[in-house]
Formats: structure tokens, C-alpha cells, sequence
């Protein structure tokens, strides 16, 4: 009886794995749907499109961006977190994403999701978030708007995507950094953050170049400072914090998740497709114009990054504890 049970089980595991080998060599058949956790207009969604067009060419399947905004991107990357594993559901993600299952346990909340239900694909940009001022402010540098900020405590407000995401986290090391007070007002996104920024709505705001450098060229919005290492090759002209003496750094990064029990080939299928998008001459023109530039990192080498990001944003939003 123990021998056929056996035999029967050792058969129902290899007809499985037949099945899971069969599905991923045939993969893809049918559309893929990639998440971008944030409204249209922010970075993820910036990287997301070109991307996807461009893996959708090689892999000769076409591949839906979806932008699911909500909890600061929490929602749409919980909603893949918990998708089926089979390749057909991918994640656009920011940095936000290591971030986040962390603050919900400084708000003393079940966490939406947690970063191991989620596996590196391809990493795809990774760059300093920019502080900027609408044009017609009165702060032409960043000496000026930081001498306002200390002098009229709480009387600048900035945007950002949502608590303790990309554009929240270095506002609070610069508010850290300076001893000043400047009121966070939490939007959907960058998207939408731009536009309250360029409405009047707030007074500033720290995001990836990408989802300004457009507004910077027409002259309605004016980069003053950002959170990188050395000058950007998109904004040469704007210093660094560090260069200012405010000794801050914070990277925006965007890349590509699945679900972690997703098939290892259906996985190297993704990745093919990823480093095929890195290298496309469309892509890279589209990141281009749109102020940013390939950092690809493949899967083994972003999952280490992942990890070690992880640790230090983790130590991070614990100094950074609970906000208003």
C-alpha cells in the first residue's frame, strides 16, 4: 500500500513538474499585464512604458501597463505580491518597495505584503532625487529656500507619493539634515504631486529627474539641489547636497519584480526580455528625452542590491519613525 501511495505521489510530482517545464517553454501566450504601482506621470510609470514595449517586441506578446496608485504604491505591489506565479502579472516598482512593509510596522499595521513574496527580475534606472521650486518663487537657490525654511518653520509645504515612499524619505533627511519643519502633504503619486506643485497647491517637492526635467526645460518649475554623489549628466548645472555641505543621499531606483514562486524559466524568459529593452535603441532614447538613463543590473546582481537596500531604508524610516 506505502509503495503505491508513493509511486503514485513520486508520478503526480513529475507530471507537475512536466506541466510547470511545458508552460514555461511555451511562455508567453496570451498578453502581460505590468503593474506600475503609481498614477500615469511619476518615474515608475516613465521607465514602465518603454520597457514594456519594448520587452513586449522580443518576447512578441503584448504587455498592458496598468497603473494601480494607492497606500504610496502599497497596493499595486501587494496585488502582484499575491498574483498567480506564472509570469503573467509583472511589477514595476520603485525603491518605495523595500520601504514600505517596514513603515506599516512603525503604524503598528499588518503589512500589505512583505518583500520576500516578491522576486527581482532586471533593475532599469537608479537615480538622485532633485529638489524643486516652482519658477516664480522667490527662492533662486538653494541657500534661499533653506534660510526661508528655518525662519518660517512649517510654512513650505512639499508633495510626495504617499508616506515613507521615494519622495517622502529624503524631504525627511533634509528636515533631519537642516533641523527645519516643512509640512508633508501626501498625494496618490508623482503625477499628481507635479501637478499640485506646478498648480500652486505646495511649495516644493523631491522626486527622480524624470518626472521634471520637462517642466524644468519650459521654465515653470527650477531645480535647486539634489541627493546624489556628484553632477547629473540630465541637470549639470544643479549641485549636490553633499557639494552644499548638507551631507545627504538617497537613490530613486526602478525595476522589475514577479512573484517569488514564479518558474525559473519563465523568469529567464523576463530577463532576456529585460536586457533586450536595456539595450534598445527606442528605450533608450525614450529615457533619455525623458532625463534618465539605463542602470541595468540583472537578476542575481538586483537581488543582492535589493537586500542590502533594504537593510539601510529599513534603518532609515526607524529614525525617521512615525509621521503625521
Amino acid at each position: 500500500m506505502q509503495k503505491r501511495q508513493l509511486l503514485a505521489a513520486t508520478l503526480c510530482a513529475a507530471w507537475a513538474c512536466t506541466g510547470l517545464n511545458a508552460m514555461a517553454q511555451a511562455y508567453p501566450t496570451k498578453p502581460i499585464t505590468m503593474v506600475v504601482p503609481f498614477p500615469p506621470g511619476g518615474v515608475a510609470d516613465t521607465v514602465g512604458r518603454p520597457v514594456a514595449e519594448a520587452m513586449s517586441r522580443h518576447l512578441k506578446q503584448s504587455i498592458v501597463v496598468e497603473n494601480k496608485g494607492g497606500a504610496g504604491g502599497g497596493i499595486g505591489m501587494a496585488q502582484v505580491a499575491k498574483s498567480k506565479a506564472d509570469g503573467y502579472t509583472v511589477l514595476m516598482s520603485l525603491s518605495s518597495l523595500v520601504v514600505l512593509p517596514e513603515a506599516d510596522k512603525i503604524l503598528k499595521r499588518a503589512p500589505l505584503y512583505e518583500t520576500n513574496q516578491l522576486k527581482p527580475v532586471a533593475r532599469f534606472t537608479a537615480d538622485p532625487t532633485v529638489l524643486v521650486v516652482r519658477a516664480d518663487s522667490p527662492w533662486k537657490t538653494y541657500a534661499d529656500f533653506i534660510a526661508y525654511a528655518k525662519t518660517h518653520p512649517g510654512r513650505i509645504s512639499f508633495g510626495s507619493s504617499g508616506n515613507y515612499g521615494t519622495m517622502h524619505v529624503p524631504m525627511e533627511q533634509l528636515k533631519a539634515a537642516t533641523s527645519t519643519f516643512m509640512l508633508h502633504v501626501p498625494y496618490t503619486g508623482a503625477g499628481p504631486a507635479v501637478l499640485s506643485l506646478l498648480g500652486g497647491q505646495i511649495e516644493a517637492l523631491s522626486t527622480g529627474p524624470a518626472s521634471v526635467k520637462q517642466h524644468i526645460a519650459s521654465g515653470r518649475l527650477r531645480a535647486l539641489a539634489h541627493w546624489g554623489d556628484g553632477r547629473l549628466a540630465s541637470m549639470p548645472e544643479v549641485p549636490s547636497f553633499k557639494e552644499l555641505g548638507v551631507p545627504i543621499q538617497y537613490s530613486q531606483w526602478a525595476g522589475m519584480f514577479v512573484p517569488a514562486d514564479t518558474p525559473a524559466a519563465v523568469v529567464d524568459a523576463l530577463r532576456q526580455a529585460a536586457r533586450f529593452a536595456a539595450q534598445d535603441a527606442r528605450a533608450v532614447a525614450a529615457l533619455t528625452s525623458a532625463g534618465t538613463s539605463f542602470m541595468y543590473q540583472d537578476a542575481p546582481e538586483f537581488e543582492r542590491f535589493v537586500q542590502a537596500d533594504g537593510k539601510e531604508m529599513s534603518a532609515l524610516v526607524k529614525r525617521i519613525g512615525k509621521v503625521d
